[in-house]
């Protein structure tokens, strides 16, 4: 990616800047699709992250850069995000879910 974009920067063809903005798009979003945060109400046991990573990893494969964090305003349960993936476990979440039923 460096060389392409150094040589994009060098030979600045015709509308280069966007093309620029897109690399530069398309390298975050893989960055974020290599990346899941983990987010729980209280500090998960060693078994629990264990056992989330595992899963994780046969899912999304080897490579993923985890991070596990605490969030108390989720009540309880876990949310976790994979990329643009999110699945949440959280009362919070089935609280918000419930709140946009009515």
């Amino acid at each position: 990616m460096r060389k392409v974009v150094d040589a994009l920067l060098t030979q600045k063809p015709r509308g280069y800047v966007g093309i620029v903005t897109h690399v530069q798009r398309l390298v975050k979003l893989e960055l974020a699709r290599r990346s899941a945060k983990i987010e729980s109400a209280t500090a998960l046991s060693a078994e629990d992250q264990a056992a989330i990573q595992g899963n994780l990893t046969k899912r999304y494969g080897q490579g993923l850069n985890i991070s596990f964090v605490q969030n108390p305003a989720l009540i309880g349960g876990v949310r976790i995000k994979v990329g643009s993936d999110v699945y949440d476990g959280s009362v919070q979440g089935r609280l918000n879910a419930l709140k946009e039923s009515f």
